[in-house]
């Protein structure tokens, strides 16, 4: 087992002392409580005061109340347990209707991270988990999160990275990457074929907040042995609405008719049987 840091357990347990019915504490009693040197107890409340992890009370110098930060991260866990719940509802319903693999993911630098799948009906389906990542230029999902980058900042992550290859399809070329997505940005639809696993292709839409700005996709994955083009225009239909259902239930203001807008840009940015893992 790893060793634990004492420094970091100390401070946790300063933190869970707030779990219990007092909404302040003093120094005295969270020294006592805790059986700490008044020495360290101090330090310890002064670096999370200073890291606003903790308040000092208005008025009273050695007493403590629970700081700003807590709720930020309370919030944000909050947010990403209520984005889990929607892609997950949404996503249930999208694979119900075409009856194939449906994932909803998000950036992570270059990579696309899974935050839920949602499987297939049929008997050959895809192997893969909430979790996993992989190289963004590869897939559906990732194309549609790096299209609805402000310029900027998809150069900065490019400059400098190899495009590595998954399967023979797989795009290694900068300039055939930016043809792709300036073509994203004008459908809202991204599409692989064999780009991240050999057996299977996928087509994905961008999930958008009430701001513009993309920050999730959708994707329907399908293994090669059902892929036709009439099928095709039926899951990129599918996709579509699912996504734009997703933006709606997330974004505030949000309506799916907005599916249509371009991604929101900063003033003066342009756009320049069992098979493995694929989204």
């Amino acid at each position: 087992m790893p060793r634990l840091v004492p420094a970091v357990l100390r401070a946790a347990d300063i933190l869970e002392l707030f779990l219990g019915p007092e909404a302040t504490l003093t120094a005295a009693q969270i020294t006592t409580r805790l059986d700490l040197p008044r020495s360290t107890a101090h330090e310890l409340l002064t670096t999370l005061v200073a890291r606003r992890y903790l308040a000092r009370q208005a008025g009273e110098e050695t007493t403590y109340r629970l700081g700003p930060v807590l709720l930020e991260l309370g919030s944000r866990y909050q947010q990403r347990l209520e984005f889990a719940a929607e892609a997950d509802a949404v996503a249930r319903s999208v694979a119900a209707q075409c009856g194939e693999t449906v994932h909803v993911g998000v950036l992570d630098g270059l990579d696309v991270v899974y935050v839920s799948k949602i499987d297939s009906t049929h008997s050959v389906r895809l192997i893969s988990e909430v979790g996993s990542r992989l190289p963004a230029h590869c897939t559906a999902v990732g194309k549609a999160l790096l299209a609805g980058l402000p310029a900027s900042e998809l150069a900065r992550l490019l400059k400098g990275h190899k495009l590595t290859a998954l399967t023979r399809r797989s795009i290694t070329s900068r300039t055939d990457l930016l043809a792709q997505l300036d073509e994203v940005r004008t459908t809202r639809i991204a599409h692989e074929r064999s780009e991240s696993n050999v057996d299977a292709g996928c087509v994905a839409a961008p999930v958008v907040d009430a701001e513009g700005r993309w920050v999730a996709a959708m994707s329907i994955s399908i293994p090669t042995s059902r892929h036709n083009e009439e099928a095709w225009s039926r899951w990129e239909k599918l996709v579509r609405d699912g996504a734009a259902e997703l933006s709606s239930r997330l974004g505030a203001g949000f309506r799916p008719s907005d599916a249509n807008q371009q991604p929101r840009r900063p003033a003066g940015e342009g756009s320049s049987t069992a098979i493995s893992p694929v989204r």
